[in-house]
């Protein structure tokens, strides 16, 4: 045997060791397979092919301020297809028309209110608030910089910043004091919530003051004399207000001092009222004067002191000094500070509010756009694009256009610039030939053929009925509506655009939409007495008692939530039995 064992051949050892290799090999992996390893990745693997790719990150929204502006484009807003922020000092949106109605106690300062948060309740994780104030709008970096309004943050600072891809500016404005001396130190002003509950703790202060013994005669007419500065809607309505309290209410409760109250209202112009209709303006002034309510028109304020007004008269130049117990500014309203400041950096530094176009973007900033007071839109004149829309009505380049050539793109002219649709109503024309007969003269209409100077020619007057909005509650919620309704159907009017299609080259500005249009749908002025004014679409115009149910039952359907409507209507009914309350609180 052993003789057989070394006979073996080389070869067939080296096959020998191979096997036994391999074997081990194998042994091995039957080992690792069967303690799970090769399950795990194999599963892994498998898991790996199947995971779905993660969704596209979101666009971030960033929203400043809670106004009429900001509030409307919130609650509008589809924010499942946005990360949306909000930034705002204030946690609460404010039904600012009825701040007059809180300055006297009509109505109660929370039944005006409705917290941020709760009307953002079922949007869930989908908007997130900071209390806080935005002191700086960087948009090369698109990030805006802000200071927390209720505490520090980490670093102790209170300060920090968001980044955007999307920025709707809607911070309202501030009070214009047209750098008049005084006016801050000694001066009420009605904005904000805070600004009404100051003025209804002055009122009363000046009718305490008054009942003090050992106080002359002369000095209770300057404690009860209340001066309202500026005779707009505002200081009007309150000036009504004031008056309704003082003779409901105060009179029976101050008796002895009831003879030296009086209210006095200044007004720079001619009239007050001056944004409404003539005929309401008239009406206001001579329920005024019946109620005995002074108006000094023409006059301006030069100077405001602790215990006096001097106020110059514009037609003789004479000066007069008003002595008064209390004095309220309602002239007017300036920019904030971080949108002058954002002006500059983008070149509006002139201007006396955040110019936009008619999409309401700014135009120097793609992603920035501007609602409410705090904005002001530039309207394009047709006369910058008259050539361009010469050009494309003029299908067979014949250099000029027929009648018909014309009618075919006046749907896209007037969506574009609403000035001509003004235009032809205030010349009373009846169609687009009368307009163009201006550049031709009198001729057939089936005939009428234009070149470009006369196409010009019948245009050039067109741009005199540029509009400038009006800076209201009224155009804050339609423009931040709008806007909303754009953001929610971004990507939708990329493939079906519905803007002037026909005139993209003329000017700049987002195409895929509608330019924004202002609806104006009337406008009240509470006289007090139980009797408004109302100018409503249509040039119709309602004065006294019905106007004034029409006014009650049109704010309170205003109201942004069931629980303020309930508040609101309960303060009137209150107010209807048991009178106002004086106590100062």
């Amino acid at each position: 045997m052993f003789m057989e064992w070394t006979s073996i051949h080389p070869s067939d050892v080296l096959l020998h060791e191979q096997w036994l290799a391999a074997f081990a090999s194998l042994r091995d992996f039957l080992h690792w397979l069967c303690s799970g390893g090769g399950i795990v990745a194999y599963a892994d693997s498998a898991r790996a092919e199947e995971a779905p790719e993660p969704p596209p990150r979101k666009k971030k929204v960033v929203v400043l301020g809670t106004g009429w502006a900001g509030t409307s484009f919130l609650k509008n807003l589809d924010s499942s297809r946005y990360e949306v922020k909000v930034i705002s000092p204030r946690n609460y949106f404010a039904f600012t028309p009825l701040l007059p109605s809180v300055t006297c106690g009509t109505v109660e300062a929370r039944s005006v209110v409705e917290p941020i948060r709760r009307m953002f309740e079922k949007k869930g994780k989908d908007v997130a608030y900071y209390e806080a104030e935005c002191f700086k709008i960087d948009p090369t970096k698109k990030a805006v910089h802000c200071r927390s309004a209720v505490g520090t943050n980490l670093d102790g600072n209170g300060d920090f910043m968001l980044d955007y891809d999307y920025l709707v500016v809607a911070l309202g404005a501030t009070v214009n004091t047209f750098n008049t001396p005084g006016v801050m130190e000694h001066c009420h002003f009605l904005k904000e919530v805070e600004d009404a509950q100051k003025i209804r703790k002055s009122v009363i202060d000046c009718f305490e003051r008054a009942s003090i013994p050992n106080i002359s005669e002369e000095e209770k007419r300057k404690i009860l004399h209340f001066v309202i500065i500026g005779g707009g809607p505002t200081g009007v309505e309150f000036a009504a207000e004031l008056h309704d309290f003082l003779v409901e209410d105060l009179v029976k409760l101050y008796p002895a001092i009831a003879q030296f109250v009086k209210i006095t209202i200044i007004q720079s112009g001619e009239h007050i009222l001056n944004t409404f209709d003539q005929r309401i303006a008239v009406f206001a002034e001579s329920k005024f004067q019946r109620d005995g309510i002074e108006l000094s028109t023409g006059f301006r304020v030069i100077k405001v002191s602790d215990d006096s007004i001097t106020v110059k008269c514009k037609s003789s130049g004479v000066e007069t000094l008003v002595p008064y117990g209390m004095a309220i500014w309602s002239a007017g309203i300036g920019t904030r500070p971080v949108i002058t400041d954002f002006m500059n950096q983008v070149g509006q530094g002139k201007r006396r509010a955040l110019a936009t176009n008619e999409w309401l973007r700014v135009p120097e900033c793609d992603s920035v756009y501007a609602i409410g007071d705090c904005s002001s839109i530039s309207q394009r004149k047709i006369m910058e694009d008259i050539s361009t829309i010469f050009k494309v009505a003029d299908k067979d380049n014949s250099g000029t256009l027929t009648l018909k050539e014309i009618n075919d793109v006046l749907e896209d002219i007037c969506i574009r610039y609403p000035q001509v649709e003004l235009y032809m109503k205030s010349m009373h024309m009846v169609d687009i030939a009368d307009l163009i007969k201006g550049g031709v003269g009198d001729s057939n209409k089936e005939s009428m053929v234009v070149n470009i100077e006369e196409f010009k020619k019948a245009l050039c007057h067109v741009d005199s009925q540029v509009k400038t909005v009006p800076a209201t509650a009224q155009v804050a919620a339609q423009q931040g509506y709008y806007l909303a309704d754009c953001f929610n159907k971004k990507d939708h009017c990329v493939e079906h655009p519905e803007g002037p299609l026909r005139l993209t080259g003329s000017g700049e500005g987002h195409h895929n939409f509608r330019p924004f249009r202002y609806k104006h749908l009337g406008q009240f002025a509470p006289l007090g007495g139980e009797q408004a004014a109302a100018e409503l679409p249509g040039d119709w115009v309602s004065m006294g008692h019905s106007t004034q149910w029409l006014w009650y039952s049109v704010y309170a359907s205003k109201q942004v939530s069931w629980r303020t409507r309930v508040l609101v209507v309960s303060d009137w009914t209150r107010r209807f039995i048991f009178g106002r309350d004086s106590s100062r609180i």
